[in-house]
């Protein structure tokens, strides 16, 4: 317990100094650029802008990290550019640090090796140059990063197709398309125009089954009745199903959530099934709440425990789980197809030689698309444990956390079409 207490107060401590040391690397620099105003009026109306941005900044903090007191008519003008500033100066004054430790460093270098030169050699100076305007470009580039993430891809929705082979599925339900939505994250960021915007976007695809896999909000104060309204409006002959998200667990929502699904007419599973009928053919919709990570042989991996006893073995399954990595255990009990989001695609990625640096690498495999897994039971012959049969398809979610851009990871609305395989 004391072991426990311990862990949480220093992550507190960490989150809190990777906060404070960047705002007051860049408050000290605004103000000493503001005693550089040689007009004393002009000079105190910057401080004065600088000290009310400052409160801003510290009330954005507490209103998000600690409770609601921000109504939410304002909450919503002021903390998206706050919270903006906030993540992207963090990432910029890493950036400038880094540069200054390795003008330190190559400084450190040079003057032992200049001990060892004859005397009267001039140095070159444009190091201190060069390393200048390393510093100007690596600190101005987050920023503009940022402005392009904010304003141009953190809204731009995106269709994704993909084509699923399920082994075994019956003639009937071959061409049966299924539209995701994952990770709204409804809030000042993800207001209700844009949620319905996205559930126009999905009707127009003409699905026949719609679900929608956790983190309706990001927590405490957040619109959860508005975002699950506009969810409601999602058109499908098989109806709208979803499950919970981690973010749920976090809002203490999980409960008011299924609620609402029940009040508009939709279905939200909690370690529960249906069957479901299409052209004459059944197949099982499997969902549970968030499933957390646990250790497990060295790896991480949710135990899906309970899930046995709602699996059929006379239809296709498909599962309903927010967090990717219960695709492990999934496949092992022989579930067909698991539809997951909890990733946004890794919200910032970045492609370099070929391969893609995602923050999502740290939480997961499984970032973003369709991945595949060998199925451990089949019902029609032992050959298919060899087979990858069993799949999973990762939605990058609509809404952002953190950092209110995407770069790289646009949101996605897919469409699914199951297809004999």
């Amino acid at each position: 317990m004391h072991e426990i207490t311990f862990l949480f107060v220093l992550r507190r401590l960490i989150l809190i100094m990777l906060v404070v040391l960047p705002q007051r690397f860049w408050f000290r620099r605004g103000w000493r650029l503001a005693t550089r105003i040689r007009r004393p009026r002009w000079q105190s109306a910057v401080r004065v802008l600088l000290t009310l941005a400052l409160i801003a900044i510290v009330a954005v903090l507490a209103d998000r990290i600690f409770f609601r007191f921000i109504p939410q008519s304002i909450s919503a003008r002021i903390a998206p550019p706050i919270q903006l500033w906030i993540f992207t100066s963090i990432f910029a004054f890493f950036c400038i640090k880094t540069v200054h430790a390795i003008e330190w460093a190559w400084g450190r270098v040079k003057n032992l090796r200049c001990r060892t030169l004859p005397e009267g050699i001039v140095h070159n100076p444009s190091r201190r140059s060069f390393f200048r305007y390393a510093t100007a470009l690596v600190g101005t580039m987050p920023f503009l990063v940022a402005m392009y993430g904010f304003t141009r891809e953190r809204l731009n929705f995106q269709i994704v197709r993909a084509d699923v082979p399920i082994a075994g599925l019956p003639p009937a339900l071959d061409g049966l398309r299924i539209v995701q939505l994952s990770d709204i994250h409804a809030g000042d960021f993800m207001p209700s125009d844009e949620i319905r915007r996205a559930v126009e976007m999905a009707n127009a695809l003409s699905p026949h089954l719609a679900v929608v896999t956790g983190d309706f909000i990001s927590g405490h104060g957040d619109p959860l009745a508005g975002c699950i309204s506009e969810l409601s409006h999602l058109k499908a002959p098989l109806g709208t199903w979803g499950c919970n998200g981690n973010h749920e667990i976090y809002a203490e929502a999980e409960d008011a959530a299924e609620a609402l699904f029940r009040r508009h007419g939709m279905k939200l599973l909690r370690h529960s099934n249906a069957q479901l009928t299409w052209k004459g053919a059944n197949f099982n919709l499997i969902g549970v709440d968030y499933q957390r990570d646990i250790h497990l042989s060295g790896s991480r991996m949710p135990h899906l425990d309970g899930v046995e006893a709602l699996i059929r073995r006379d239809m296709p399954n498909l599962l309903l789980s927010h967090n990717p990595n219960s695709f492990y255990r999934a496949a092992d009990l022989g579930i067909e197809l698991t539809l997951s989001g909890h990733t946004h695609g890794g919200q910032i990625t970045v492609e370099i030689v070929n391969q893609n640096i995602s923050p999502a690498r740290f939480m997961t495999k499984f970032i973003a698309g369709l991945y595949a897994l060998p199925n451990r039971f089949h019902s029609d012959s032992e050959l298919a444990r060899d087979e990858k049969s069993a799949f999973l398809y990762v939605n990058r979610g609509l809404g952002t956390l953190g950092v209110p851009v995407r770069v790289g990871a646009p949101p996605e609305i897919t469409l699914l079409t199951l297809r004999s395989a």
